[in-house]
C-alpha cells in the first residue's frame, strides 16, 4: 500500500505533532489476544462470499437456467426476488447492504474480526466483551503548538485495562467517530459533544465537554462490539508520542476491508434448534420500535426544550428576582441604621440578615441546575444522538 505524500501532508498540517496520538507497534488492539493463528497466513482465516452463502435460488446444478454457470460453492445467485434499489442515496445502498443481498460481497475474514450475535434472555444480542474495561477522562488542559501560534485543549485518558494515561484532543475523538460509524452502520455510534468555534477556552464548555466526552466514553466501553474494535483500542492504548506507531494505526483503520457489505461477512449468527426467528415477529418487532424511537425522539426534543428553558430561567430570572427583594431589604437596614438608637439594633441586623438570605437564595437557584438538570440533559443528549441514528438503522434492517 503506497500512501500519497499528499495525504501525509494534509495529515501533518491537520494534527497535532506534539500530542499525536499514536501505538505501540504491535499493539493495535490493546491487551486484546489476536485471533489469527500462527504458523501460516489462511489460519485462523476463513472466506466468505453471499454469491454461495446467501444464494436465492435452489441449490441444484439443474435449477440453473441455460446458458448460465454456477458460481463456485455450489449456491446459484438468482435476481428474481431480489432487485437493485433505484435510489443510489438510500441508506441501504450506501450502508452495503444492498451488495450484500445480492451476493457482492466477498472477502477474507479473520477469527478476530467475528461478531458473534447469541441468544440472550429478550432474544438476540451481542456476545459480551470477554475483558470488559473503562476509561476516565480528566484534566482538560490548554497546550500550544507551533511556539504558541495555536492551541487547543487536551484530555487525559486513562483505561483501566492498561493502566497507561494518553492524552487525546476533540478532533482525535472526531476521527474515531469517523470511523466507527462507517464500519459499523448496524450498531449506534453515539454522537460526540457539538463543536464551538468561539469561546472554546472558557471553563464553563471546557468542563462541559468532558462531561459528554466523559458519558461517551462510558457508553462505548460498555458496548459488546464498540470496545473491542481495533480502531478505539488503538485510540486507548497508543502513546501520545508515537506519531509513526499513530499513523500506522490510523492508516490500519482506514484501510479495514471489512466495511460496506464486507461487514456483514463477519457477523456469526446462533445455529441449531430454537436458533431461527419468525419473520413476521422480527418486522412486527422493528415496526414497534420504529413507533417508539419516532415517539421518544420528539419526547426527548420537547424535554431538551422544557428543562433548557426551566435552567435558563433559574440562572437568570429566579435568580434576579431574589436578588432584588434582597436588595430591597438591604435599603430597608440601611434606612434604619440612620437611626441610632440603641433599641433599634437588633432590628437592623434582622432586616440585614433577610436581605443575605434572599442574596443567598438567588445564588442556589442559579446553581441548582448543576445538580440536577445539567447531568440530565448531558445524558438527553447522549440518548438523542442515538434516536438521531435509529431511522438510518431501522432502514438497513427492512432492506428498503
Amino acid at each position: 500500500y503506497q500512501h500519497s505524500q499528499g495525504s501525509d501532508d494534509d495529515w501533518d498540517d491537520d494534527w497535532d505533532d506534539s500530542s499525536t496520538v499514536a501505538d505501540e507497534p504491535g499493539a493495535l488492539s490493546g491487551s486484546y489476544p489476536d485471533y489469527e493463528a500462527a504458523g501460516g497466513g489462511a489460519s485462523g482465516r476463513y472466506r466468505v462470499s453471499t454469491r454461495s452463502e446467501l444464494s436465492l435460488g435452489s441449490r441444484g446444478a439443474g435449477a440453473h437456467p441455460p446458458g448460465h454457470s454456477q458460481p463456485p460453492g455450489g449456491g446459484a445467485k438468482s435476481s428474481a426476488t431480489v432487485s437493485r434499489n433505484l435510489n443510489r442515496f438510500s441508506t441501504f445502498v450506501k450502508s452495503g447492504g444492498e451488495a450484500f443481498v445480492l451476493g457482492e460481497a466477498s472477502g477474507f475474514v479473520k477469527d478476530g474480526d467475528k461478531l458473534c450475535v447469541v441468544l440472550g434472555p429478550r432474544g438476540p444480542e451481542w456476545q459480551e466483551n470477554p475483558y470488559p474495561f473503562q476509561c476516565s477522562i480528566e484534566d482538560p488542559t490548554k497546550q500550544t503548538k507551533f511556539k504558541g501560534m495555536k492551541s487547543y485543549i487536551a484530555y487525559k485518558l486513562v483505561p483501566s485495562h492498561t493502566g497507561q494515561q494518553v492524552h487525546r484532543r476533540y478532533k482525535h475523538f472526531d476521527w474515531l467517530y469517523g470511523r466507527l460509524a462507517e464500519k459499523f452502520p448496524v450498531i449506534s455510534v453515539p454522537h460526540l459533544p457539538e463543536k464551538q468555534a468561539t469561546g472554546r477556552f472558557e471553563e464553563d464548555f471546557i468542563s462541559k465537554r468532558r462531561k459528554g466526552l466523559a458519558w461517551w466514553m462510558d457508553h462505548m466501553c460498555s458496548h459488546p462490539v464498540l470496545a473491542q474494535c481495533d480502531a478505539f483500542q488503538h485510540f486507548l492504548t497508543c502513546p501520545s508520542t508515537d506519531e509513526k506507531a499513530w499513523k500506522q494505526g490510523k492508516r490500519k483503520a482506514e484501510k479495514d476491508e471489512m466495511v460496506g457489505a464486507n461487514f456483514f461477512l463477519t457477523i456469526s449468527v446462533p445455529m441449531g434448534p430454537g436458533a431461527s426467528l419468525d419473520l413476521q415477529e422480527v418486522e412486527s418487532q422493528v415496526d414497534g420500535f420504529k413507533a417508539f424511537t419516532k415517539k421518544m425522539d420528539e419526547s426527548a426534543l420537547q424535554l431538551n426544550h422544557t428543562a433548557n428553558e426551566f435552567a435558563r430561567k433559574q440562572v437568570t430570572g429566579f435568580k434576579k428576582e431574589y436578588q432584588k427583594v434582597g436588595h430591597s431589604f438591604k435599603c430597608l437596614s440601611q434606612a434604619f441604621e440612620l437611626d441610632q438608637q440603641a433599641f433599634s439594633a437588633g432590628l437592623n441586623q434582622a432586616i440585614a440578615f433577610t436581605a443575605e438570605a434572599y442574596d443567598a437564595i438567588g445564588d442556589l437557584f442559579a446553581d441548582q441546575p448543576r445538580q440536577d438538570l445539567d447531568p440530565v440533559m448531558d445524558l438527553l443528549a447522549l440518548y438523542q444522538g442515538h434516536l438521531a441514528n435509529f431511522p438510518d438503522i431501522i432502514h438497513v434492517q427492512k432492506g428498503k
